[in-house]
């Protein structure tokens, strides 16, 4: 590594590691001021709050920015260098404009990388973490009740549950269809409710109807008003809080999808788009640095001033092409893949386009 490549890669680290801490101590102050008398009404301790509840925020919010503020940092510190002739001086020496490109590249990766390790292992544990704190210092949980749970519990059988209550963990209106391997309906077991008991492990089950119908179309019922029955089944299985994706590891989250793939539950998709953004989204620390550089590198009359403003509106209009690629692979036929995908795509090619056309 030469001299070069060390030097603009130390800005290129300084300057980002800067700002970040500038805009977490900002975002830090504003938080304690709103959740301070939550804070003490449930008797927080300092090194709690510290280490806790901000040792654990601080990886989420690094994990999700660090593309937008790798971008400000290279645009800040580029044009600082196109300002004070640097950069015609490193071209002028007889380096091209490629070569002058590699110690971005070899920063960029870096912090892709510790993106990317974050995101996929440290993450999961601190959003773990963070989700207990708040539940207890800050916030109870909010939602207790699901509604209409539709799930397949193994093959041909199809589970139903009116509303689940997750902290009581009852069911009201509980179903369980069987169908044999031609789609036929073998049985059918009903509940008005059924609450589980933590201790025989198994459901209470009230007003229990099993029909059973025989492949000549005789069809038989039994009744029981009340019955303790092991139905297979556990809380978790209609808690769909519990099945958090933040609080997953890339491993757990892959044999998630593949459980609820088989379930034929609605939340595939989003845990999909969930691994694809840990998984793709470190790309756009790499595209963000190459779109910063071109756009800086030019010695401009409007200074820092004029790039800092070019470059928040392409960030901004690279982050609202994101979340609106997110909702059609969430509520259309755009797939999670591509959903993550496409922006970094178009703006990679931007990039390229941008490179391409700076002057060398």
């Amino acid at each position: 590594m030469q001299k070069l490549d060390k030097y603009i890669l130390a800005k290129y680290i300084k300057t980002f590691l800067l700002a970040l801490a500038l805009i977490i101590v900002i975002i830090i102050t504003f938080d304690v001021s709103e959740k301070l008398d939550s804070l003490i009404s449930h008797h927080a301790t300092f090194w709690q709050v510290v280490f806790d509840y901000y040792g654990n925020f601080i990886p989420g919010f690094v994990n999700l920015y660090s593309p937008l503020f790798i971008f400000i940092s290279v645009l800040f510190f580029t044009s600082k260098m196109a300002g004070n002739t640097e950069v015609i001086a490193i071209l002028g020496s007889g380096i091209s404009y490629r070569r002058m490109l590699r110690p971005y590249l070899y920063g960029s990766t870096i912090v892709a990388l510790v993106v990317l390790i974050l995101g996929n292992f440290v993450l999961p544990i601190s959003n773990r973490n963070l989700m207990e704190f708040e539940d207890h210092y800050i916030k109870s949980r909010t939602t207790s009740y699901y509604n209409n749970i539709h799930f397949q519990s193994e093959h041909g059988v199809q589970v139903y549950a009116g509303t689940y209550d997750a902290i009581k963990c009852d069911v009201l209106l509980f179903q369980r269809d069987r169908f044999d391997d031609d789609g036929h309906l073998t049985s059918r077991e009903t509940a008005n409710f059924i609450s589980y008991d933590t201790v025989e492990h198994d459901w209470v089950c009230d007003d229990y109807v099993v029909r059973t119908i025989e492949p000549g179309g005789n069809e038989y019922y039994t009744y029981e008003t009340a019955a303790h029955k092991d139905l297979g089944l556990e809380p978790v299985d209609f808690d769909l809080l519990s099945k958090d994706i933040t609080t997953m590891n890339t491993p757990a989250l892959i044999k998630h999808i593949k459980r609820e793939r088989f379930r034929g539950t609605g939340i595939v998709k989003e845990a999909q788009i969930e691994l694809w953004q840990r998984l793709l989204n470190p790309i756009a620390i790499i595209v963000m640095t190459f779109i910063g550089v071109a756009i800086a590198a030019r010695k401009s009359r409007g200074g820092i001033g004029l790039h800092l403003a070019m470059g928040i509106a392409i960030a901004f209009a690279f982050i609202v092409f994101m979340k609106i690629t997110t909702v059609f692979a969430t509520n259309g036929d755009l797939s999670p893949f591509m959903a993550v995908l496409l922006p970094q795509l178009i703006f990679g090619i931007a990039a390229g386009i941008l490179i391409y056309k700076a002057p060398k």
